[in-house]
This record gives C-alpha cells, structure tokens and sequence, in this order.
C-alpha cells in the first residue's frame, strides 16, 4: 500500500521540485515600457518627473502611434508624474509647488504640456477639467533618433532649467524656473 502511494505521489512531488528550476532557466522578456525617473535641483529644489518608456521598436511614433492634435499620456502605463519641491514657472505659467500628471498634445510643428491636477490614475485617464494649464512646448527634431521615449530636466543657472522629452524624430522642450516673490517697490 505504501508503494502505490509513493507511486501516486511520485509525479506531484516531482512538478513540485522542477517547476521553480525550469521557471527559472527560462530567459526573462524585457519591460515593453520600463519606468524611469528625470531629475533635477533648481537651486535648493527638487523637480522630479515619473513616467514610463516605451520603445519606437519600428512604428511610426508622431502622428500614428501617437495622433497628432488629441490628449497623449506622455509615456506608458501609469500616468506620467511630476513632483515639485518649489513653485516653479513653467513656460511662463506659474505652477504651485506639489504633484501632478503630465500630459502632452501633440502636433507636428508644436506641442502643448497638460499640467493636470488628477494624480494616481492609469496614463489613459484624463480629466480636462482638472487642468492647470496647457503650455506650449518648442519643437525641433534630436541630433539622432531616439528609440525609447525619454524625459531630461536639464538645470541651468541661477533657478532656471529646461524640461525635455524627445521620441523618434522629435523633441519637444519647454523652460523651468524656480517662481521669484513678487518684490515690492515703495
């Protein structure tokens, strides 16, 4: 009797063992779309963006994959973040310090940065009516092309920098600064 349950128990124990070892040996796939992190200190600052890569991998990027003149997640996956230590101005327009998402519309000759209030949601989730504001972005095409969607903050001098992103033939720039108190003058 005993022998026929080990019989029996035999095969299951032997799954039990192997399983993990040939899970293990398999080669482990690339993130389609790993998450990455930008940056940077505008003078006692920290302005930080979250956002997800994904890779050209052949497509056509601007204006097929991502459609021109509608609302893009700017990146993959989870909602592109960004985290300000200070108020800063973005473009011109003042941004409180604090956390938002980011989103982009696109265009062929410009773009415009969605500084959204909505924060924690999935990339695909937009609420316009939680907008901070759309800020236009300069364009221009990289010194090569850029297979794997990226974003650089850039620091400059004296409370200034440059946020980046750039993807297949373009790159789309907009000016940071630390926002200055207002001086006043008797």
């Amino acid at each position: 009797m005993t022998r026929r349950l080990f019989a029996r128990a035999l095969p299951a124990l032997a799954l039990l063992f192997l399983a993990p070892l040939a899970a293990a040996s398999q080669q482990q796939r690339p993130v389609a779309s790993p998450r990455d992190t930008a940056s940077m200190r505008l003078g006692g600052a920290t302005v930080s963006v979250d956002y997800g890569r994904p890779y050209a991998r052949g497509r056509k990027i601007m204006g097929g994959l991502v459609p021109f003149g509608q609302v893009w997640r700017t990146g993959a996956n989870a909602a592109t973040t960004l985290v300000t230590s200070a108020d800063l101005r973005i473009g011109g327009v003042d941004v409180p310090r604090g956390t938002y998402t980011l989103y982009t519309v696109p265009a062929a000759d410009r773009w415009l940065l969605v500084v959204n209030r909505q924060t924690g949601q999935w990339g695909t989730v937009y609420d316009p009516e939680r907008d901070l504001a759309r800020i236009p972005m300069r364009v221009g095409a990289p010194r090569s092309p850029v297979e794997q969607f990226t974003i650089t903050l850039t620091p400059g001098q004296n409370g200034r920098g440059e946020l980046a992103m750039a993807w297949e033939n373009t790159r789309a720039v907009v000016p940071v600064e630390l926002k200055r108190p207002a001086t006043r003058t008797n």
